[in-house]
């Protein structure tokens, strides 16, 4: 076997198998996303791969049971000999139909099925106008009986995610930026000996730290606010801001620099016309990071915020209808679908940055 040979079977399998692990990856979500476009009937009584064409059980007709059999006996029906347990679970006759056996021993009725491909795609969008409006809508229990049920209107939470999760990531990306800078380019006392504490921070756990932060809060009024919040995601992730961001700074030609300063270009100024617009690959890498953390995060928000309708974010929203709604299906996909929405929107938007961004400072000479 010749190398190119050998290097293109690699490459074919390598290839093949990345494909298949992203394949078996999205099933999931695959199905999750097909569910919430089904109804409530539909999601309780079949799979969502039922969407696809397959073969099924469906009645063609039914017929009453003879009264003159005795029902814990064993019962002929249509050329067919079987108990009522076997009849409940379907009884296949020489034709190639099956006899199964609808409601109880006393009232029930003989279904007569055929084997015959069908879908089961009957999709609506009215899941996702109810997580969304909170309007009424009507289910269809079991035992065909209807009830009218109230959705859950989500927009408020969404509008508090995004009044969340924006500021929370542009803010420690403004002053991280600037920090970078500094420990990059600047000279003072102590540099090295804050930039190490600095990092340092990135090994204490957040949750150490709720209990002093929000007895400040709590003497300084700020509990219960949007403000708390934006400055708990600002302390937190500063750490891992400022290390990215000095890393990448840190690697920018310096001649570049040293031009500025003999034109007689200020720091501010170098920062914001030269640093800015050459770090964007770091500074999207790293609000991807920001925003995903802040938009799915539930601890900070609930214990900074608090779980006031008016004031509860996408996660803290999503985890009160999983705790109402445990068993409405089609409510919890369309929600999460919703919830996933705007942070798919941001990486798509900021990916081509994204490897440059991580791959800051990790090749010198």
């Amino acid at each position: 076997m010749t190398p190119q040979r050998r290097n293109l079977l690699g490459t074919l399998f390598v290839n093949g198998l990345l494909a298949l692990i992203c394949f078996l990856w999205l099933i999931p979500t695959l199905g999750l996303f097909i569910s919430s476009f089904r109804d409530r009937f539909d999601i309780q009584t079949s799979g969502w791969w039922t969407i696809l064409p397959h073969r099924e059980w469906l009645k063609v007709s039914e017929m009453e049971l003879p009264a003159d059999q005795d029902r814990n006996q064993p019962m002929t029906i249509e050329g067919v000999t079987a108990t009522f347990e076997e009849f409940r679970e379907g009884v296949q006759t020489p034709d190639g139909k099956r006899l199964t056996w609808v409601g109880n021993r006393r009232l029930g009725k003989i279904e007569v099925q055929e084997l015959r491909w069908t879908t089961n795609a009957n999709f609506t969008l009215e899941n996702y106008a109810n997580v969304l409006t909170g309007k009424e809508y009507t289910i269809k229990l079991a035992d065909g009986s209807e009830k009218i049920e109230k959705g859950d209107d989500m927009s408020g939470a969404f509008l508090n995610s995004i009044a969340v999760s924006v500021p929370a990531t542009v803010i420690p990306i403004l002053i991280a930026a600037f920090a970078a800078y500094g420990f990059a380019w600047m000279n003072f006392p102590g540099r090295k000996a804050l930039f190490i504490l600095i990092i340092a921070l990135l090994v204490v756990p957040l949750q150490i730290a709720l209990v002093p932060i929000l007895r400040d809060y709590v003497t300084l009024d700020l509990n219960g606010t949007f403000l708390a919040v934006w400055l708990a995601h600002t302390g937190f992730g500063l750490p891992l801001a400022t290390y990215l961001l000095y890393n990448y700074v840190s690697q920018l030609p310096k001649d570049i620099l040293e031009s500025a300063f003999i034109d007689g270009a200020s720091h501010f100024t170098i920062f914001t016309r030269l640093i800015i617009p050459l770090s964007v690959p770091a500074l999207a890498s790293f609000a991807i990071f920001q925003f995903l953390w802040v938009w799915n995060d539930y601890l900070v928000a609930l214990i900074f915020i608090g779980a006031k309708p008016d004031v509860q974010v996408m996660t803290m929203r999503l985890a009160e209808i999983v705790g109402s709604r445990g068993s409405d299906w089609h409510l919890l996909t369309a929600g999460a679908f919703i919830s996933m929405l705007l942070p798919l929107t941001v990486f798509f938007s900021l990916q081509r940055f994204f490897v440059r961004g991580l791959l800051a400072g990790s090749v010198k000479g």
